[in-house]
């Protein structure tokens, strides 16, 4: 009886000794797998995108080594336009490195198991050799390079006539040699195949396009300055709007705007000459029917360039929408082409006769006598106006300098200026006739000599302002 109980005692042991050995036996499988992969990759290891799976160092090294061997590189360039460089052409050779090693050292043996579910992709460094100068000359004989060279244009802000808007970028065929070298050197480094340099943007790109904020930006602020409108009402009506304001606007290289204030100054000056008429040929019509030009003198009308230039400069930046005449350092009667009006003294030297007209009808006329016909005293011809009356004045003229005293005091009783030179409307009691050819001998020093009376009754209907129109 006591035997039975023993051997029933040892057949309980008997599974823990089958299932340790069990163990035991899968252990030293692991722990040999885990050595093989000490000097082996995992499996579903890729190394620079190829698949290395249980391969040795040494596969790798040998496989790389391969690679320079016939190694070529293709250069995709515009046009479908294409190249090629050889490794042979530029003594390409492979150099070790401890990449392969350091990626294989840094697998944990004891963890191969997981590799099963999971990829282990590891870039290494390929080190290789070459001709750097080889290299050059080959770059430098691509077709991309020798062609002509277009250089890229940016998107810039561009008027239509309606707005500025973007004009798109154009881009061209010329290489950004140093993004190009540097390329190839990494691909041949990389063992890459194809170099595609449009899109690894190897030629010179636009420095703006057509996303760019920046010209966008600019557009806006060109098209708040084209907001403005200045209509001038001259003999017709003279428009300052988008289409002129749109010229004044530029943009520099970094797509900040300038409205240039020297051309609206220059267009104020053209604005100026084309209307201003002092000085300017005129054509008069006198009450006896003769028709003669006239010009030089002093009336008419004068813009008051400077500040009518900075009254259109301030409308503009405020975007105005505005009617209105300029401003003028002087103006006359009438935008007409006889801008005395209808209300003038005309005087005629060659008839040494003169009207007063008003509201275009003789409300005075004389014979008169004027300035003798020589270049010191003669009456000078042109538009005028009356700069002041002034009742019992005394003329006097310029001083000799032998005497020290002026060549001539005259008192008149009727004094009537038109320059302030000297030339004026006065009465002359001293000339004994008027009109016809006394002047050549009597002439005044240039004023116009007329009788008492008439003198007398054209004080009384001018004033200061009165326009004067002398002509031969």
């Amino acid at each position: 009886r006591g035997a039975r109980r023993k051997e029933k005692k040892n057949y309980g042991k008997k599974p823990w000794i089958i299932a340790g050995s069990i163990v035991a036996g899968l252990l030293v499988i692991y722990l040999g797998i885990s050595a093989f992969f000490i000097s082996h990759f995992y499996v579903n290891t890729t190394i620079n995108g190829k698949d290395f799976s249980g391969k040795t160092a040494a596969d790798v090294e040998e496989y790389l080594r391969q690679q320079v061997d016939g190694y070529e590189l293709t250069i995709l360039e515009l046009d479908n336009a294409t190249d090629v460089i050889r490794g042979s052409d530029i003594h390409l050779e492979y150099k070790e490195n401890s990449d392969v090693e350091d990626a294989l050292k840094a697998q944990n043996p004891l963890l191969w198991v997981k590799a099963f579910f999971s990829r282990t992709s590891t870039d290494v460094t390929i080190d290789v050799e070459y001709d750097q100068t080889a290299l050059d000359e080959k770059i430098q004989s691509l077709q991309a390079v020798v062609r002509e060279q277009t250089e890229p244009v940016s998107a810039y802000p561009k008027f239509d006539g309606n707005s500025f808007v973007v004009e798109p970028e154009v881009y061209g065929t010329a290489v950004n040699m140093e993004t190009l070298t540097s390329k190839i050197e990494e691909y041949i480094t990389e063992f890459k195949s194809e170099l595609d340099m449009e899109a690894e943007e190897c030629y010179k790109i636009p420095q703006y396009t057509s996303e760019s904020p920046e010209v966008q930006a600019a557009c806006d602020t060109m098209n708040q300055y084209c907001q403005a409108s200045v209509t001038y009402t001259m003999t017709e009506n003279v428009v300052v709007d988008k289409t002129v304001i749109s010229t004044w606007l530029s943009y520099d290289e970094n797509m900040q705007v300038t409205f240039n204030e020297d051309a609206v100054r220059e267009w104020m000056r053209e604005f100026g000459s084309t209307y201003d008429t002092v000085g300017t040929t005129r054509s008069i019509t006198t009450p006896g029917g003769k028709t003669v030009e006239v010009s030089g003198g002093t009336y008419g009308w004068s813009i008051d360039e400077e500040t009518e230039t900075q009254n259109l400069i301030n409308s503009i930046k405020n975007g105005e929408v505005v009617t209105r005449e300029p401003a003028y350092a002087q103006t006359a009667a009438s935008h007409s082409a006889q801008d005395w009006g209808t209300t003038y003294i005309e005087v005629d030297l060659s008839a040494q006769h003169m009207w007063y007209i008003v509201d275009g009808s003789v409300a005075l006329e004389t014979d008169v006598v004027t300035g003798l016909p020589t270049a010191d005293r003669q009456t000078p011809a042109g538009v005028y106006y009356i700069l002041y009356t002034e009742r019992n004045a005394t003329l006097k003229g310029e001083t000799n300098p032998e005497t020290g005293k002026p060549i001539y005091e005259t008192p008149v009783s009727y004094w009537m200026p038109f320059t302030w030179q000297g030339h004026g409307f006065h009465d002359a009691n001293w000339q004994s006739s008027f009109g016809g050819s006394r002047y050549q001998t009597n002439g005044s020093h240039g004023c116009v000599n007329m009788p008492v009376d008439q003198a007398g009754n054209l004080f009384s209907m001018i004033s200061a302002g009165t326009p004067v129109v002398i002509h031969y």
